[in-house]
């Protein structure tokens, strides 16, 4: 924890903002903390470790993707309610919830890394994003040779992200493709799943392969709940965002 508490402290923004959920009704039980240390110690490492995603997350997407057509509250929101998503599934599968979250967390990074380099080199391109699982892949494969799954993890291992984490993104599209990473990438696919559902309010949308379901063991009263555990801990996100920073409204 003292390691924790060194390092929130060298970022003032995200110190500020473990103040302010230490403070925080949940949190506080009517006790106010003044410093870092008393902050961290009361919300605890794993609610620490999320803020501080969130916190690092909100910086990291909070940029609107030209080339997708895809505003900033959109990509943080997807990002944030698929790493939420990706930790509740981790707890019914028995997986390490960190690293779920982090891959969560990070799953469209490769479309960051594609539309920085679109606006460089190639302005004009516009990749159209599908209702479909796949998303962008068809129309990414066509004008580049790659998609954004491919990009993403090529980034993570570029940046020392250990395989666990970097196949996963690799294998979102089509988990069934792996057999040593196959957990965490059939994780991330439906992960991707709760994240739309969410997303959309419950519009009805396909259901994930009944195959990587079946593998999984899980059951659509499972997803079901999921969906309703993401959208609160989404929506109670949102309500702890600085004033500036936009709102999606969700719900299930």
């Amino acid at each position: 924890m003292e390691s924790v508490v060194e390092m929130v402290r060298l970022d003032p923004g995200i110190a500020a903002r473990v103040l302010q959920f230490g403070n925080s009704a949940y949190f506080s039980h009517g006790l106010r903390c003044y410093t870092v240390d008393e902050a961290v110690y009361r919300i605890g490492y794993k609610q620490i470790y999320e803020l501080v995603a969130t916190a690092v997350a909100e910086q990291v997407f909070n940029r609107p993707l030209v080339t997708y057509g895809m505003n900033a509250d959109t990509l943080w929101q997807n990002s944030i309610a698929c790493a939420l998503a990706a930790e509740e599934l981790a707890e019914l599968l028995q997986l390490d919830r960190k690293i779920a979250y982090t891959v969560g967390l990070l799953h469209s990074i490769g479309m960051l890394a594609i539309d920085s380099w679109a606006s460089r080199r190639r302005p004009h391109l516009r990749l159209s994003v599908a209702d479909s699982h796949l998303e962008a892949c068809e129309a990414e494969r066509h004008e580049l040779g790659f998609h954004q799954a491919d990009a993403g993890a090529s980034l993570l291992r570029l940046w020392a992200f250990p395989q666990v984490m970097s196949e996963p993104i690799r294998w979102q599209y089509l988990p069934t493709g792996t057999a040593a990473h196959f957990q965490l990438s059939a994780l991330l696919y439906v992960a991707k799943w709760i994240r739309t559902k969410v997303i959309l309010h419950g519009k009805d949308i396909s259901e994930p392969h009944p195959v990587i379901l079946s593998r999984l063991a899980l059951t659509q009263t499972q997803l079901s709940r999921c969906c309703i555990l993401v959208t609160s801990r989404l929506r109670s996100i949102n309500e702890h965002l600085e004033p500036h920073h936009a709102k999606v409204s969700v719900g299930f």
